[in-house]
């Protein structure tokens, strides 16, 4: 009962009633990432494209979509990570949720969160002092 309430009540947990209707009437399953967010397409929109959208396994969160997933729902490509074997490039790093607000968080030296000082500076910047 509670699970339910959420789902109604928070847009945040998981999907909405609505978009899982709208999921049942007119979405076509395309595949699914590592993380068990599921990936549907649909009609076209007002530009012609078709419509694709995500149902995040937990709380809705962008950042927890992977790179290969980004490019399809984003248009960047029409070949979904489900119909071809995607192999991320050398240079790219496991994908990650954000940080903000975790632990994890990134703090710069200088930060009032992190205890290290800040870099000095090399003599290429002159910051403004007021009356001069």
């Amino acid at each position: 009962m509670k699970n339910f309430l959420l789902q109604v009540f928070t847009w945040w947990n998981g999907s909405t009633p609505g978009t899982r209707f709208y999921t049942w009437r007119k979405g076509t399953r395309v595949g699914e990432d590592e993380f068990g967010n599921v990936y549907y397409q649909g009609d076209k929109d007002s530009e012609g494209r078709t419509r694709r959208w995500v149902l995040y396994n937990g709380v809705s969160d962008a950042s927890a979509i992977p790179a290969g997933w980004h490019g399809w729902m984003h248009h960047r490509t029409d070949i979904s990570p489900a119909d071809e074997s995607y192999q991320p490039r050398d240079w790219q790093k496991p994908h990650e949720p954000n940080h903000t607000g975790s632990a994890e968080a990134y703090r710069p030296k200088g930060s009032i969160l992190n205890p290290e000082d800040r870099p000095r500076v090399t003599g290429d910047y002159d910051a403004w002092t007021p009356g001069t």
